[in-house]
C-alpha cells in the first residue's frame, strides 16, 4: 500500500493567484490532491509557513564555474579573458573533485528553492583528452552529486569539437572533445535516465561544433525526444566569425542544419537580428536568459520581450553562478528591460514566476512540473514572509512579494518528489553547505 504525505501550506501560489490554507497530498512523488480552505495543519501534516511556490528550475548551469565566484570579478577584462581563468579551473577537475563541488553547488541551489537544474556539461575526459576508463565518469559524478543533493538533473551532455569554426581544439579544450559528433553520440548513448535524472544534448556553440556536425547532435536529441540546448549569439565576436565563415548569422546556420524547433533552447540569444528573432519564434525554439551572468560578463541585454512575442518560450538560468538565485534572475529580466526601454511592466510577476518554474522545467524535459495541482510532480519551495525583505502585506493576490522582494536567502523549505530536501533553511543531506562549498573550491584552487 502506497503511503501519503500531506503538506499544509500557509499560502500557496496556484498558477494565477495566492490561496491561503492549502493542504497538498503527495504519493509516489506526485501530487494526488490539492485541498483549499484548510485553515490549520491537519494531524500528521508537515507545515510550510510562508508562501509556497512551485519548485524553481535553473535551466542553465555550469557547476564548476561556482569555483570562480569572487575571483573573476577582480579588475576589468572581457568575456574572453574570463574564459582563460575558467579554463584553468576546468583543467584541475577530476571525477572526485567534480562530485564534491557539484554536490555542494546543487545543495546551494536547493537552499535557493531550485528543484531541477540543466547542467550544460562539457568537461568529459582527462586533461589532454584521454578518456577515463568509464568514458562518462565526469557525467556520472554530476549525476551522483545531484542525486545526493536531492534535486532533479537534466544532464545536457555537450558536443564541443573545435576551438572555432573547424579549427582543432586548443590545449584546454582537448578534454572537452570526443573528436567527432558521431563519437560524441556513441559515448552519450550509454547514459540512462532515473527518477531524478534525465539526459539531453547540447551544442556548445556554432564556434565549437562544425556546421557539418550539427545535424548529428540534433538528430540524436530529436530521435529520443530529449531536450537540446545551445549557446547562441552570446558575443558579437561569435556573430562576426560566423558571418565570415558561413555568410550568415549563427541562428540561420542552426536553422539550415535542422537544430531549431520546440525541443531546442537557445541560451542567451543576446545579439540577434530581426530575422533571427523570427526564426526562433516561428520554430518554437526556447530562450534561456541568464541575466546575472550576462551582466557580470558585460554581454548585453537580450531581446527577451521580442523573442517571447515571436513565439519563443522563456526560461532562466544562473549559468556561471556569479549568483545562484532564480528570484534575482526573474526580476533582473524585467528590470533590465526597464533600463533599456525606460518603461515598466514588460512582464507580470506571474509570467516571470512561470519562466522560473514551469517553463524552465519544460525546457529541461520535466513534464508536469512547475505547478501545484493534482498529477504534477511534488516539487515546491516555501519563502518566509517575515524577513526584512518580505515583511509587509500578506500576498493575497499575486506573486509580487516573491519575484520583486524575495531572494534565495528567504527560502525555508524545498520539497522534491515529495521529499523534504530543505527544512527550516537547512539542507537535509548537506547540512553545512557553506563548508562543503569552501572545501571543494579550495581543493581546486590548490
Amino acid at each position: 500500500m502506497t503511503s501519503t504525505t500531506t503538506y499544509w501550506m500557509e499560502h500557496a501560489w496556484l498558477d494565477t493567484y495566492v490561496e491561503p490554507g492549502v493542504a497538498v497530498d503527495v504519493s509516489d512523488g506526485r501530487i494526488t490532491a490539492v485541498r483549499k480552505g484548510v485553515d490549520t495543519p491537519e494531524a500528521g501534516a508537515l507545515a510550510l509557513r510562508g508562501l509556497t511556490l512551485p519548485g524553481l528550475s535553473n535551466a542553465h548551469s555550469h557547476a564548476f564555474h561556482r569555483a570562480l565566484r569572487g575571483a573573476v570579478q577582480v579588475g576589468s577584462g572581457t568575456f574572453w579573458t574570463w574564459r582563460e581563468v575558467m579554463y584553468g579551473v576546468a583543467s584541475r577537475l577530476t571525477p572526485d573533485s567534480y562530485y564534491a563541488l557539484a554536490r555542494a553547488v546543487y545543495a546551494e541551489m536547493a537552499l535557493a528553492g531550485i528543484t531541477s537544474v540543466g547542467e550544460f556539461h562539457y568537461v568529459h575526459h582527462a586533461p589532454g583528452g584521454t578518456p577515463y576508463a568509464d568514458p562518462n565518469a565526469m557525467g556520472a559524478a554530476l549525476i551522483a552529486a545531484a542525486e545526493d543533493a536531492g534535486i532533479r538533473l537534466t544532464l545536457l551532455d555537450t558536443a564541443y569539437l573545435s576551438s572555432g569554426f573547424g579549427a582543432p581544439p586548443n590545449s584546454h579544450q582537448l578534454r572537452f572533445s570526443d573528436g567527432t559528433a558521431q563519437r560524441w553520440a556513441e559515448r552519450v548513448s550509454g547514459l540512462a535516465d532515473s527518477a531524478l535524472v534525465r539526459h539531453g544534448a547540447a551544442i556548445h556553440s556554432v564556434r565549437a561544433v562544425p556546421a557539418a556536425e550539427l545535424a548529428t547532435v540534433a538528430r540524436w536529441a530529436q530521435d529520443r525526444g530529449a531536450p537540446l540546448h545551445v549557446h547562441l549569439s552570446e558575443q558579437t565576436a561569435e556573430n562576426d566569425a560566423c558571418q565570415a565563415a558561413h555568410g550568415c548569422t549563427p541562428t540561420q546556420l542552426l536553422a539550415d542544419h535542422g537544430v531549431l524547433g520546440p525541443g531546442t533552447t537557445g541560451v542567451h540569444n543576446t545579439h540577434l537580428t530581426d530575422a533571427d528573432i523570427k526564426l526562433l519564434g516561428t520554430s518554437g525554439t526556447g530562450t534561456c536568459m541568464c541575466p546575472t551572468t550576462e551582466r557580470d560578463l558585460a554581454d548585453g541585454i537580450g531581446p527577451a520581450v521580442a523573442l517571447q512575442r515571436a513565439g519563443s518560450p522563456l526560461s532562466l538560468g544562473s549559468d556561471s553562478h556569479a549568483v545562484i538565485d532564480l528570484f534575482e534572475e526573474a526580476r533582473a529580466m524585467e528590470l533590465n528591460e526597464r533600463l533599456r526601454t525606460r518603461t515598466r511592466g514588460h512582464w507580470t510577476a506571474a509570467a516571470l514566476l512561470r519562466a522560473a518554474s514551469a517553463d524552465g522545467h519544460a525546457a529541461l524535459g520535466w513534464a508536469g512540473a512547475g505547478v501545484i495541482e493534482p498529477g504534477a510532480l511534488a516539487d515546491f519551495t516555501t519563502i518566509a514572509l517575515d524577513t526584512v525583505r518580505t515583511a509587509g502585506p500578506v500576498p493575497i493576490l499575486g506573486a509580487e512579494t516573491a519575484v520583486f522582494a524575495a531572494t534565495g536567502a528567504d527560502v525555508r523549505h524545498t520539497v522534491v518528489g515529495g521529499r523534504h530536501v530543505v527544512r527550516d533553511g537547512t539542507h537535509a543531506s548537506v547540512p553545512d553547505t557553506a563548508h562543503a562549498l569552501s572545501a571543494s573550491i579550495a581543493a581546486l584552487h590548490g
